[in-house]
């Protein structure tokens, strides 16, 4: 097939060759509004959010940020853009996106977006203490490589990322090492893409407020190999896709018996549970709570987010009490240094959390526990991980 070629003189008589299969791309980019401004934030850290919709009958704005600012906020329409401002909003990092009659939409003004999973929105910074945790800094940089590793327990090979402090190729020391655990529907990205971990551990570095440390993001979910490829490994181990498959155990058996050994063979770590960390949130809190109750010598650092009493001791639909309790006995002799839970006063799982606590209770199982305003949502795991990471190797 021959190319359609046409010559465009610009203002500056620059002749221009162009490819006339490309001019529907160029009339559409020439159209989007380039001077329209959104998210604009405010000098008070109001913002204000647009979106030229001229054929929309009705917009609306939806947002992470706290519930008294409402989060589904109608827009008014002046012209053909809908506007709305909020706040002042506390400063933190948000998720957004505009709901178009109906149909959630991003915003075309802003090129800052997170994802999690299937789920992509807009991402909001606003200025303050908590946003200069997650924002990038002028301060040094820890390296992030996504490293391929054998699973035989799994039967694949998978996909990690491997975040290494400031320093660590211009030395020989060892370090402390943190295991960080996603949610269900999640992958080994989304704590970079929306958590924000690496930023949160450089900044923590450079302030003194954690220890240098190796932090390994894992891909919690059995049956997929890596994002965002497709689940090869179900196949092969015969594992419903979904909450059920990360919920099986087999990815804990795979972090005990394949992560860790890989790390501590190829980074130079300080092997011990003394200088191992483990967290996670939602369905990576119950995995947490199932990899250190199954190896209560493995580590010294435990960190709960937003998961409670949702045991693995459930037989012919009885739960099996005498059995959490033996192993939270076990884990309680090896005498964790830090046991950390953190739940959010909205979150929906937050009465789960109170069974934990009441059975921790009984047992005289020492706990920190850490409660805030919010919902299951990330302005909490970050909020957490912050927090968590200051705790551990101190």
């Amino acid at each position: 097939m021959k190319k359609a070629i046409f010559f465009l003189i610009n203002k500056k008589g620059i002749l221009y060759a162009l490819n006339l299969l490309l001019l529907p791309l160029l009339i559409q980019a020439q159209r989007r509004p380039s001077k329209i401004v959104s998210p604009e934030v405010l000098p008070d850290n109001s913002v204000i959010f647009r979106l030229k919709a001229p054929n929309a009958n009705s917009v609306q704005l939806s947002g992470t940020w706290p519930k008294s600012f409402k989060n589904m906020i109608p827009m008014t329409k002046v012209d053909s853009v809908y506007e709305i401002k909020i706040g002042p909003l506390p400063s933190d990092m948000y998720e957004y996106e505009f709901i178009l009659d109906g149909i959630p939409t991003l915003d075309p003004n802003s090129s800052m977006v997170t994802r999690d999973g299937a789920w992509i929105q807009n991402r909001l910074m606003v200025p303050g203490a908590q946003a200069d945790i997650y924002d990038v800094k002028p301060v040094p940089h820890g390296d992030l490589k996504a490293v391929w590793y054998n699973s035989a327990t799994l039967g694949t090979e998978r996909r990690m990322f491997i975040y290494t402090p400031p320093g660590y190729d211009k030395n020989k020391k060892s370090y402390p090492v943190l295991y960080l655990l996603h949610g269900g529907g999640g992958d080994e990205e989304v704590w970079l893409s929306r958590g924000r971990a690496n930023y949160i551990i450089d900044n923590l570095i450079a302030t003194d407020k954690a220890e240098p440390m190796i932090v390994v993001i894992t891909n919690g979910n059995p049956v997929t190999t890596a994002a965002p490829l497709d689940r090869l490994a179900a196949m092969q181990n015969k594992v419903a896709p979904g909450i059920n498959s990360m919920a099986s155990g087999k990815f804990e058996e795979s972090l005990v018996k394949d992560v860790i050994p890989y790390i501590e063979s190829n980074y130079r770590v300080i092997a011990d549970a003394n200088h191992r960390a483990l967290t996670g949130f939602s369905m990576g809190g119950y995995q947490t709570q199932n990899i250190t109750n199954a190896n209560p010598d493995k580590f010294k650092y435990i960190g709960v987010m937003s998961m409670g009493l949702f045991s693995t001791f459930i037989k012919d639909g009885n739960y099996k009490k005498e059995e959490h309790v033996k192993q939270l006995k076990e884990l309680q002799k090896n005498n964790p240094k830090v046991y950390w839970i953190g739940i959010a006063k909205d979150d929906f799982l937050y009465s789960s959390v109170v069974k934990m606590k009441e059975l921790y209770d009984e047992v005289g199982f020492k706990y920190t526990y850490r409660e805030n305003e919010g919902t299951h949502d990330w302005n909490s795991w970050r909020l957490y991980l912050s927090e968590f990471a200051q705790l551990a190797f101190k």
